[in-house]
């Protein structure tokens, strides 16, 4: 399809995702330098998920679907890149959805709504679409489940933590159960 990237499709092992379900996810990635120094700040804080898991902004967070279903949630996501067009997003300084989980994050400034209508659109189809624990919120999550300490520290440390950039696409990643989450395919916004 016209304005895509299509990516290979192998886990950390170089070994074609097989089985009859899949696990996938949407996200924003974080570009450089900002993407690599977030996901660095995450290790720093003692976050195993750090190393499985690149600096983003999810639209879809982890959902298990039918193999046989991924061509028909591909076709989905390019139409919902269509009708939506680039965006600013400016991450800038952090928060966190203490007590209610043990979560530090890099706040969203601008770009909240284009997020919201983004991630909305893509759980519409019925394929993708899941019970939500809490309302979406988007976010860059730098500590999860460590230490109160590390999560100040990460609090702290980020607090002026800015970063303004154009989102042109987001991606569809998938998850072996094994290896880190592997980008699968772009989506260009705007067609």
């Amino acid at each position: 399809m016209a304005g895509e990237v299509t990516r290979s499709v192998v886990d950390r092992d170089g070994v074609p995702d097989a089985g009859d379900r899949i696990q996938i996810g949407v996200a924003v990635d974080i570009p450089d330098p900002w993407g690599p120094q977030l996901t660095k700040r995450r290790a720093e804080a003692g976050d195993p998920q750090a190393a499985d898991i690149p600096a983003h902004v999810t639209l879809l967070g982890p959902t298990e679907i039918p193999l046989d279903t991924l061509p028909a949630v591909e076709r989905h996501l390019a139409g919902v890149a269509a009708a939506h067009l680039p965006f600013t997003l400016h991450l800038r300084g952090t928060g966190t959805f203490r007590p209610v989980t043990q979560v530090v994050f890099v706040a969203v400034a601008a770009g909240i709504s284009e997020c919201e209508l983004l991630a909305a659109a893509i759980s519409a189809a019925p394929e993708l679409h899941r019970e939500a624990r809490f309302p979406y919120h988007p976010h860059v999550t730098v500590a999860q489940d460590v230490a109160p300490e590390a999560l100040d520290k990460a609090y702290e440390d980020l607090a002026d933590f800015s970063a303004m950039f154009e989102v042109a696409a987001f991606t569809l990643f998938s998850h072996s159960g094994q290896a880190r989450w592997q980008p699968r395919r772009d989506f260009r916004l705007g067609g």
